[in-house]
């Protein structure tokens, strides 16, 4: 099953992470097959970035987001 989920990076603490679509047997920050976006919650506002193509695109694939990823792609408008 293909997941849209969040891959951590950034310093101890000091989280940041990438928004990848991912085969759901590889572990969290491994292997992916695109990565379409980022989000930074250490700024204020929390800063989002995905590229709405390429997230629809997956979606209609049949990617499933996870529940994180599905509040942020509703925060940026490209899912109702």
């Amino acid at each position: 099953m293909v997941k849209m989920r969040l891959r951590r990076m950034g310093a101890k603490k000091a989280p940041f992470y990438r928004v990848v679509v991912a085969d759901s047997r590889y572990p969290r920050d491994g292997r992916f097959i695109e990565e379409i976006g980022y989000y930074n919650p250490t700024t204020e506002p929390s800063e989002i970035k995905i590229d709405a193509d390429k997230a629809k695109d997956w979606l209609a694939k049949g990617a499933q987001p996870t529940e994180t990823v599905k509040v942020l792609l509703k925060k940026t408008g490209i899912v109702d």
